[in-house]
C-alpha cells in the first residue's frame, strides 16, 4: 500500500499519492471566468461595433475568430503532451502572456490582415488558458475525486459570459471598440499572468499506474477504437451546433428587433444558466451511465436550439430559454471534460483529451463563421438555428456508439 503524503499543502486522495496544492482550484476559478470572458465572450459583442466601425463584412472578422478557434484546436494537440511530461504552469502562464499581446494587436489592427494575425496568436493563448489544460491539471492533481474539482472551475467558468458581455457591452456603450479591446487585455493581463505563475508551482505528480481499465500500451489502443471516432463525431457535431448558436444569438436577437444591450444580457444570463447546470452535473454522474448520459444531454442541446429557432419572444421568454440552454451547455462541459476518464482512465488524459477535442474545436471554430455565413442564404438566424437544431439531433444518434470495448471500459464514477 502506498503511504499519502502528508506535506504541507497536499492531500491525498486515498489511492496513491495524488498532490492538492491549496491554491490552484480558486485560481483557475479567477482565471477561466476572464479568458473565457475576454478571449471569447467579447468578441461577439463587440463585433457589430466592429464592422459598423471599419466597414469590413460580418463574414470576415467572424472568419477571424474562427481562424483562432481553429489555431487553438491545432495547437491543443501539442499542448496536451506537454501537460503530460511537464503540468500546467509553464504552459497556462506562457498563454497568459500572449492573451492580452494578441487583443492589443487586434484593437490597433490597420487592416482586416492584420486583424487575422491578432486573432491566430489569441488562438495560440486560448489552447494554453482554456478549459483543456485546467482540466489536465485537475485531473491528475484530483483524480479519482477530480468531477468535483472540474465540477468547480466550470461552475467559476460558466460565470464568464455573465461578467463579461454585460462588462463589454458597457464599455462599448461608452469607448471604441478599440479602446475596449485595450481595457479587457490589461484585465486579463492584470488577473492572469501573476495568478498562473505562482498557483500553479506545486510538484507535477507522476501519472498514475494503468489499470485493468487504461491500456499499458499506451494511448493508441484507444485512439484505434470505434468509440473513441464515435465520441469524435459526436462532440463535433454537437460543437459545431452549440458554438455556432451562442455565436449568432446576438444577431438572432437583432433580427427579432431588441437591443445589443438586451442581446448581452440574455447571452450573459445563459452563462448563469451554465454555472447552475455545472452543479447538477456530479448528480447526473452517479445516477446515469456513460452513454446514457452523453446521448441525453447532447439531444436536449438541440431541443433548445430548436426552441430559438421558434420561439420570437417576447423578450423574458428568450432569455428563460437562453439560461436553459446555458443549463444544458454546463452539462455538456463536464462531459467532455469526464469523457476520457469515464471511458480509458486518466493515465494519458492530456493527450487522449486532446485529441479528442482536436476536431470538435476545429468545428466549433468554423462555426461562428459559417453560421454568419450561411444565414443569409437560409433566409435569417431563425433558419440557421433550426439546421443547428438538426445537426445536434444527429450528434444525439452517433453518441450511440461511444460505449468502449468491455475490456477497456473503466468503473462508473
Amino acid at each position: 500500500m502506498t503511504v499519502p503524503n502528508t506535506k504541507a499543502g497536499v492531500a491525498a486522495t486515498g489511492t496513491g499519492v495524488r498532490s492538492r496544492p491549496r491554491g490552484v482550484l480558486p485560481a483557475l476559478c479567477v482565471t477561466q471566468i476572464t479568458s473565457w470572458g475576454v478571449l471569447y465572450y467579447a468578441f461577439p459583442v463587440l463585433n457589430p461595433a466592429i464592422t459598423r466601425d471599419t466597414g469590413w463584412p460580418a463574414s470576415a472578422t467572424t472568419a477571424a475568430f474562427s481562424a483562432a478557434l481553429i489555431v487553438s484546436a491545432v495547437v491543443g494537440i501539442h499542448v496536451g503532451r506537454v501537460l503530460d511530461r511537464q503540468g500546467p504552469r509553464t504552459v497556462m502562464t506562457a498563454g497568459s502572456v500572449l492573451g492580452p499581446l494578441s487583443l492589443l494587436v487586434v484593437a490597433a489592427a490597420p487592416n482586416l490582415v492584420v486583424f487575422t494575425a491578432g486573432w491566430l496568436l489569441a488562438g495560440a493563448a486560448m489552447a494554453a488558458t482554456f478549459y483543456p489544460p485546467a482540466f489536465a491539471a485537475l485531473t491528475r492533481w484530483w483524480a479519482p475525486d477530480h468531477i468535483r474539482a472540474l465540477t468547480v472551475v466550470t461552475l467559476a467558468g460558466g460565470l464568464a459570459s455573465t461578467v463579461f458581455a454585460p462588462l463589454t457591452a458597457v464599455l462599448a456603450e461608452h469607448y471604441s471598440w478599440r479602446t475596449t479591446y485595450a481595457v479587457l487585455a490589461g484585465i486579463l493581463a492584470a488577473l492572469t499572468i501573476p495568478t498562473h505563475a505562482l498557483a500553479l508551482r506545486a510538484p507535477w505528480p507522476p501519472a498514475p499506474h494503468a489499470g485493468c481499465h487504461q491500456s499499458a500500451a499506451g494511448p493508441d489502443p484507444a485512439v484505434r477504437s470505434r468509440a473513441f471516432w464515435m465520441l469524435a463525431a459526436t462532440f463535433t457535431f454537437s460543437g459545431f451546433a452549440m458554438y455556432a448558436a451562442v455565436i449568432t444569438l446576438v444577431p438572432l436577437f437583432l433580427e427579432r428587433g431588441y437591443t445589443t444591450t438586451q442581446a448581452a444580457w440574455a447571452l450573459g444570463l445563459g452563462g448563469a444558466g451554465q454555472t447552475l447546470g455545472r452543479t447538477l452535473y456530479a448528480a447526473l454522474a452517479r445516477h446515469t451511465g456513460t452513454l446514457t448520459r452523453t446521448a441525453t444531454l447532447v439531444a436536449l442541446g438541440g431541443l433548445t436550439t430548436t426552441a430559438f429557432a421558434l420561439i420570437p419572444g417576447p423578450y423574458a421568454l428568450l432569455v428563460a430559454l437562453s439560461v436553459l440552454a446555458g443549463i444544458v451547455r454546463g452539462n455538456l462541459t463536464l462531459l467532455q471534460a469526464t469523457a476520457v476518464t469515464d471511458r480509458w482512465g486518466t493515465t494519458h488524459y492530456g493527450r487522449l483529451s486532446g485529441l479528442l477535442a482536436a476536431p470538435a474545436h476545429t468545428a466549433a471554430a468554423l462555426a461562428p463563421f459559417a453560421g454568419t455565413l450561411i444565414a443569409g442564404p437560409l433566409g435569417g438566424y431563425p433558419a440557421l438555428f433550426a439546421v443547428l437544431a438538426a445537426l445536434s439531433a444527429a450528434a444525439a444518434i452517433t453518441a450511440i456508439g461511444t460505449r468502449p470495448a468491455r475490456t477497456s471500459t473503466r468503473a462508473r464514477t
